[in-house]
């Protein structure tokens, strides 16, 4: 299980996250209070999408600007999807939100296929997000969290499943059960399902992203797509599949800024000038 996760993820979610947060927030803080010095009462406004880990994430970011700057800051967690998200920050309802690369690019207009290269990917972001909706990309968190395809540990032991690729020979009696995101993004279930040639007996289910790994557990479904940070994954036993055909692009955690309020900080402008290089 742990080889498995640790090839789709480069490094642990969370033991490397402080240090990083902490120097990304700093510059992200400062500018905000240069933004805000005329109001009587500073504040920013920092959301999430509807699941655990981001959830966490805005809090972290909340905590360290409270902490090192003293603004308050605003907590909108559990909004929703990646639209929701975009649309509260481009109309000023957030200041920042942790979004992940490669879902962003699903926003950017594509010029050529998705590159498999982090690096790659994450500079076509950020040039897309300043163009296109005038929003700062910082620098990546240090942690990845893609698209988890997964079974239960029982099943893959016996039928002897590793890769997406070995679940063909399941299908026919194969019930699978997917989050509304994965079936509708361009980066989700019609790409993938035509890459792998899956042709499942039965159209997927959509189920709420709280339900799914019970579900399986308790055998109502064979097949979930989750997150790869999960932690219910390695609780439960559940083993999470490979993406053996590399399918999915990398999704490196990167928080994103409204970006009037991001120039006004000398470090921030370099960082993005740097990247651009």
């Amino acid at each position: 299980m742990n080889s498995v996760l640790n090839s789709r993820m480069r490094r642990p979610p969370f033991s490397s996250l402080p240090p990083r947060l902490g120097v990304i927030s700093l510059l992200i803080f400062s500018c905000f209070l240069s933004a805000c010095r005329k109001d009587s009462d500073p504040h920013l406004t920092i959301g999430s999408k509807f699941f655990t880990e981001q959830i966490i994430l805005a809090e972290l970011l909340a905590q360290h600007i409270e902490a090192r700057t003293g603004v308050h800051v605003e907590r909108k967690s559990n909004l929703g999807g990646t639209l929701l998200c975009q649309k509260a920050l481009l109309s000023g309802d957030l200041d920042l939100y942790v979004e992940y690369t490669g879902t962003a690019l699903t926003a950017v207009p594509p010029t050529n296929p998705p590159g498999r290269d982090p690096r790659e990917v994450y500079n076509r972001v950020k040039q897309g997000y300043a163009q296109r909706f005038n929003l700062e990309v910082t620098e990546p968190l240090g942690f990845e969290n893609t698209f988890a395809l997964v079974v239960r540990g029982q099943d893959a032991q016996q039928l002897q499943l590793r890769n997406t690729s070995d679940i063909v020979r399941t299908l026919p009696r194969c019930a699978p059960v997917f989050g509304y995101e994965f079936l509708e993004r361009p980066d989700g279930f019609k790409g993938w399902s035509q890459l792998y040639g899956l042709h499942f007996a039965a159209s997927p289910s959509v189920m709420d992203l709280g339900l799914i790994y019970r579900a399986l557990v308790d055998k109502k479904v064979d097949i979930v797509a989750g997150n790869s940070t999960d932690g219910l994954i390695a609780a439960l036993h559940l083993v999470l599949l490979v993406d053996d055909k590399h399918y999915f692009p990398p999704y490196d955690a990167v928080p994103i800024v409204r970006r009037g309020r991001a120039r006004q900080v000398p470090a921030v402008a370099f960082r993005a000038r740097r990247s651009r290089q």
